[in-house]
């Protein structure tokens, strides 16, 4: 990360490079980061350092974030939840190595539904009650947001919002759809594995059950893509999702090998850099063989690679490389990234340019 005067603070960076952030998911780096970056600016703008940082700054962030009508880009309480938590981990790091003070801890506030003292005082000396919710914490946070949706339902938005159908059952005048059979798969998908959206976006086309007889067949699910597990699973696919699949991977009429024919013809994938070739694939020890240095095959487990590398997978073909993700791809044949987001809503007296930001990926 780069502060606005040109440098970066060595302290700031060893934090994503020791501690429980140097295991963490590429995904969660990237959104501390992002939450990192918007409350060192927020700083910089009142000439005060992270580590001069005050509980009142914390309770002033979370005014500006949420409540202040003179920011214009005012977010929800679940994404300063996020944003506490990852202050909450920095200061937790920095204060043995840096001796500072953390101004996100957690205390417990008076509870009603406990009668028990904590032991914690607060500045009256009167001693507050367990179980109590983090003053900090925003009031509209919920810990979970889970709602049913019938079948029925599912298919309605689907053909309503992604297929060009009215409420009549009839396509409405002048609807394209470039990348229906795309756009339908994926959401059938989601909807029929009950997948994380990273999840089934990172599944290869290699790991699809696509000649599998049944109902449900059954697939396998990559250790590295799935949030906060050390081992992979099995998981089902219904009969329909596979052929909707199947519908948007034939090679004659799918639209994926449109796009990818479209962007081999631009020579695009010969552009990228740290492309990783795949020679072969073994389904019982579900490994990949990937091209090495010296020519040879070398064999990865896919547990191992994650959805970020899963992105650099091709394979050699008569027209040139094809990718083995079988997940959206844009119009050029080019996965969708969820990063290079840069804290733009600062304070008025800021400009957008002046923040903390970091290096975008190359």
């Amino acid at each position: 990360m780069i502060a606005p005067t040109g440098y970066a603070d060595p302290r700031v960076n060893l934090f994503f490079r020791t501690g429980s952030m140097a295991g963490a998911p590429v995904g969660t780096m990237r959104r501390y980061a992002y939450s990192l970056a918007v409350w060192l600016t927020f700083l910089h703008v009142f000439g005060r350092t992270w580590d001069e940082a005050t509980a009142g700054d914390i309770e002033a962030f979370k005014d500006w974030r949420i409540t202040d009508v003179r920011n214009e880009e005012r977010v929800r309480g679940t994404s300063f939840d996020t944003d506490r938590a990852a202050l909450n981990c920095f200061y937790t790091w920095a204060k043995p190595r840096y001796d500072t003070d953390n101004p996100v801890l957690s205390l417990p506030s008076q509870s009603k539904r406990s009668r028990r003292p904590s032991g914690v005082l607060n500045e009256d000396g009167v001693p507050l009650a367990r179980n109590g919710r983090d003053p900090i914490r925003p009031t509209a946070t919920r810990r979970r947001q889970v709602k049913w949706l019938l079948r029925i339902g599912f298919e309605q938005w689907r053909n309503i919002g992604l297929r060009g159908y009215g409420f009549d059952g009839l396509r409405r005048a002048g609807w394209r759809g470039y990348n229906e059979d795309r756009d339908t798969a994926f959401v059938d998908g989601l909807y029929g594995t009950g997948l994380r959206v990273q999840e089934w976006a990172s599944v290869l086309d290699v790991e699809l059950p696509l000649s599998e007889e049944g109902r449900f067949p059954r697939a396998w699910l990559a250790a590295a893509c799935i949030k906060g597990a050390k081992e992979g699973r099995y998981y089902r696919i219904p009969r329909r999702v596979m052929a909707s699949v199947a519908s948007y991977m034939d090679e004659w009429e799918g639209s994926r090998a449109e796009v990818i024919r479209r962007a081999q013809r631009a020579g695009r994938y010969d552009r990228l850099t740290g492309v990783w070739i795949v020679t072969g694939y073994s389904p019982r020890t579900r490994e990949l063989h990937l091209e090495g240095r010296s020519g040879s095959p070398v064999p990865t487990a896919l547990d191992v690679i994650g959805p970020d590398q899963r992105r650099l997978l091709f394979r050699r073909t008569p027209n040139g490389l094809e990718r083995l993700r079988s997940g959206c791809l844009t119009m050029d044949c080019r996965r969708r990234s969820a990063g290079g987001r840069t804290p733009s809503a600062m304070p008025t007296s800021a400009s957008p340019t002046c923040g903390w930001t970091w290096p975008p990926r190359r």
